[in-house]
């Protein structure tokens, strides 16, 4: 047994003995290191598979955008129409409205929801007590744990012009007239960040918390021995240092600019047909005729193209970090 572990050896470290080994040996060789890494497969072997099928599969039906897909034909069979599908995107008369509602939306969302995430996470940074910093990351993680469902029946809870808590104690306190708030789109631009801000912040403050709680201690206490404040040691130690989690994050949501949130756009408002100037979106458009119409094709071609721009959206981002930062760029 030692005689073989010790030639082993010597084929491992000596290339000239490993290129004139026999074959016999290299395979054995092989064999062993394969045996190896068989439990590393074996916990491998879940999320690849999870992937394939979650992930890759599907993307076999993106030819459904360039069909007119006829259940009975089945993808493979429905006839092929080219950009067809894509006309109902781009030549309605409510392409511009949706399209501008999506970027301005998500890219209010990815400003606003960035710069609070982690003023919270400093905030949170500068609590002592380990007691009360899970007590409030808790607090600040529920809101994300909730569906979305739930949360429309809140936001009706405060909105709603019989028993609304805005139109029954609040406005009634300041002075001011019961408004019908699903009837107003003026004022949506407004609470639909806020909502998407209350239920988004927590997860985006628990990630920058961490990225800050790796920041080494020393920092701090050399700038508080050359007198920097609080705001200098954010400014100069805090912002630097968790800049490249910050910068990863706003890729990822670069990249999923074109893809809106269905739930907030069409569930809060209650599907309400005065707010569609201001709540309609690509997804929730697209819904819309999707029920209306019954044509996969049509929203198929949709996802595709929100697909490719986002892919496109996250290449020019990480072109831009990558420019200025190598080491902050994703790839």
């Amino acid at each position: 047994m030692a005689e073989t572990i010790r030639k082993d050896l010597e084929y491992e470290n000596d290339p000239n003995l490993v290129h004139n080994a026999p074959t016999k040996v290299r395979v054995k060789k092989k064999i062993r290191t394969f045996k190896r890494y068989i439990p590393f497969f074996i916990m491998l072997a879940p999320g690849l598979l999870y992937l394939l099928i979650n992930n890759y599969l599907p993307m076999f039906g993106l030819v459904i955008a360039f069909k007119d897909f006829n259940f009975v034909k089945g993808i493979l069979g429905s006839e092929w129409v080219g950009f067809k599908n894509f006309e109902f995107l781009f030549k309605t008369q409510d392409a511009f409205i949706i399209t501008r509602n999506t970027l301005l939306y998500n890219g209010f969302f990815i400003v606003l929801n960035t710069v609070s995430a982690v003023g919270v996470a400093i905030l949170l940074n500068e609590i002592r007590k380990v007691f009360f910093v899970r007590l409030y990351q808790s607090i600040i993680l529920i809101p994300f744990l909730i569906s979305m469902v739930v949360v429309s029946y809140l936001v009706y809870a405060g909105l709603s012009v019989e028993s609304g808590i805005l139109n029954n104690t609040i406005l009634p306190l300041l002075g001011l007239e019961p408004i019908s708030w699903y009837m107003e789109p003026k004022y949506w631009p407004f609470i639909l960040p806020i909502i998407n801000l209350w239920k988004s912040i927590g997860f985006f403050t628990i990630i920058f918390f961490s990225a800050i709680l790796g920041i080494d201690k020393e920092y701090y206490e050399a700038a508080t021995l050359d007198g920097a404040s609080k705001w200098q040691q954010i400014k100069k130690i805090t912002i630097p240092l968790i800049s490249p989690v910050i910068i990863m994050m706003t890729l990822l949501s670069i990249g999923r600019i074109f893809y809106s949130d269905f739930g907030l756009f069409y569930q809060v408002p209650l599907n309400s047909g005065m707010l569609y100037d201001t709540t309609n979106v690509i997804d929730t458009y697209v819904y819309r005729g999707l029920l209306q119409l019954g044509d996969i094709g049509m929203a198929s071609a949709a996802g595709f193209y929100q697909s490719i721009v986002g892919f496109i959206l996250v290449l020019i981002a990480n072109l831009i970090v990558r420019k200025r930062s190598k080491d902050n760029a994703l790839f």
